[in-house]
């Protein structure tokens, strides 16, 4: 499934590349691009899902925040490289009319990466140890999804609702709100200097998720949460407040503040995502609590921000927005409970399907009809 959301993502994102302009195909050139839009939807769950447990399963229990934070790297570096090449596209090889003409493309185009991506990692990389006893156990459910809510459904939603909150916050750069914004002339910054400082933040980003991963193995998950999330309440309103000044290192200095907090509070996901799902249901479980908390979070992020400041004329709406989103995800997390080096092997799975959250009190001793459906 990894390999195949891989190959799947890089070729709906190089395929949009080829898209045709409406002016040449008309409505359907922009159905095609929701179709591959979808697609890319899609391929993100099962992919972060696939490589999240590939990571964390594979690690020793006492680095599985440093291994799981690896994973978690692809969204700063990807928001990198793309801000990157985009900044380098409008500002030295397609300027001006020249990128809206075929500029544009190339970044979609160069995606073609992922596909060799999805080779390498089919000829390299094995299946990891709790997938190879659940086959050899034959204990995977038949319909996983059926089990993960019939046995787990609140905690999939509790789960979605910690990751809402950063993915809110996230998609004000990612989602392209703050590049718009940052270069309207509401504030007046050309375009190609925004990008460069939204690729510096997408740096400070990277360095502090792994290190929230790093911090996640020595402090715990929940600490390193409460810590991410306290930082990133702290951002919410300095962000527009510098932003708004018009001034580039003012921009820079927003774009620091702002991406420690979002760093701090993504790096201990995967660990904590797969410590909170028994073994049987792990994959999916991880992966519908992402695609869940990105649909709750990050995905109208851009839009309803852009409302607000339409609705308001004013930024300050929006940073009450993301407050209120990373006080819901601060509640959640403190919801559940730091199972940091339980045994995620399909042998434990009696202590896995009870206790994750807080006031969950069954123990697996304790005859109940969750632990004997297995």
């Amino acid at each position: 499934m990894l390999v195949l959301t891989l190959i799947l993502m890089g070729a709906a994102t190089m395929l949009i590349g080829f898209l045709p302009t409406y002016a040449t195909a008309g409505v359907i050139a922009p159905i095609m691009l929701l179709l591959l839009r979808i697609l890319q939807g899609i391929s993100a769950g099962g992919e972060w899902g696939g490589a999240v447990l590939m990571a964390v399963e594979h690690a020793p229990k006492d680095r599985r925040g440093r291994a799981g934070a690896f994973p978690q790297l692809g969204v700063p570096l990807g928001l990198l490289l793309a801000t990157g090449v985009t900044a380098l596209m409008t500002g030295l090889i397609s300027p001006g009319a020249a990128f809206l003409e075929w500029g544009w493309r190339v970044p979609f185009l160069l995606s073609i990466v992922l596909i060799a991506v999805g080779y390498f990692v089919r000829r390299a990389v094995d299946e990891s140890p709790v997938f190879q006893e659940i086959a050899a156990a034959k204990k995977q459910p038949k319909t996983p999804i059926v089990e993960l809510f019939r046995r787990h459904g609140l905690l999939v939603i509790i789960a979605a609702l910690i990751f809402a909150g950063n993915n809110a916050a996230g998609y004000m750069a990612t989602g392209g709100f703050i590049p718009s914004y940052a270069s309207s002339p509401a504030v007046g910054h050309e375009r190609t200097d925004v990008l460069v400082a939204v690729a510096y933040g997408a740096a400070v980003w990277l360095v502090f998720t792994y290190l929230a991963g790093y911090l996640s193995d020595r402090i715990g998950r929940k600490n390193t949460y409460f810590i991410g999330f306290g930082a990133q309440l702290l951002a919410c309103f300095p962000l527009f407040w510098m932003i708004n000044t018009g001034s580039l290192p003012m921009l820079y200095l927003a774009m620091t503040i702002f991406t420690v907090g979002l760093g701090l509070a993504y790096g201990p996901q995967a660990a904590l995502y797969s410590e909170m799902f028994p073994a049987s249901v792990r994959f999916s479980g991880v992966s519908i609590s992402y695609a869940l908390g990105a649909i709750l979070g990050g995905a109208f992020a851009p839009t309803i921000a852009a409302a607000l400041v339409q609705a308001t004329g004013g930024t300050e709406a929006v940073s009450l927005y993301l407050v209120g989103m990373t006080l819901i995800s601060l509640l959640a997390v403190s919801l559940v409970r730091d199972r940091s080096g339980i045994d995620l092997s399909i042998r434990n799975q009696a202590e896995q399907e009870v206790g994750a959250l807080v006031f969950d009190r069954r123990t697996a001793d304790v005859p109940n009809e969750l632990i004997r459906t297995n």
